[in-house]
């Protein structure tokens, strides 16, 4: 998978970072609502996270959709580990199943 050099920069991102977040946007400035409620959620929870503009590259933004093979983003990684996206992250929240994830 690793011989794509877009697989290759994500690849190193999720590796690189305890918590990432794909994103439209910035965790300062979310570009979609989607974003916004995620950035939310990791904000209430007090965790750091790494953010990633899919809008300023387009080859990483249609690059992680084909990196994890999922159509949507945010993309919230979590010690290299693919969680979900909006819905999944926001219903793990409400269940209290993410809290313990993040705090691993």
């Amino acid at each position: 998978m690793t011989d794509n050099p877009i697989f290759k920069t994500i690849e190193d991102t999720i590796n690189n970072n305890d918590v990432v977040l794909f994103m439209k946007g910035t965790q300062e400035q979310p570009m979609c609502g989607f974003s916004a409620t995620v950035v939310q959620i990791l904000n209430i929870l007090d965790v750091p996270f790494h953010d990633v503009n899919v809008l300023a590259d387009n080859d990483i933004r249609e690059g992680i959709k084909q990196y994890t093979d999922w159509p949507t983003i945010p993309q919230l990684y979590v010690k290299g580990e693919f969680i979900g996206g909006c819905d999944i992250i926001k219903q793990m929240y409400e269940d209290g199943e993410l809290q313990p994830l993040l705090a691993a």
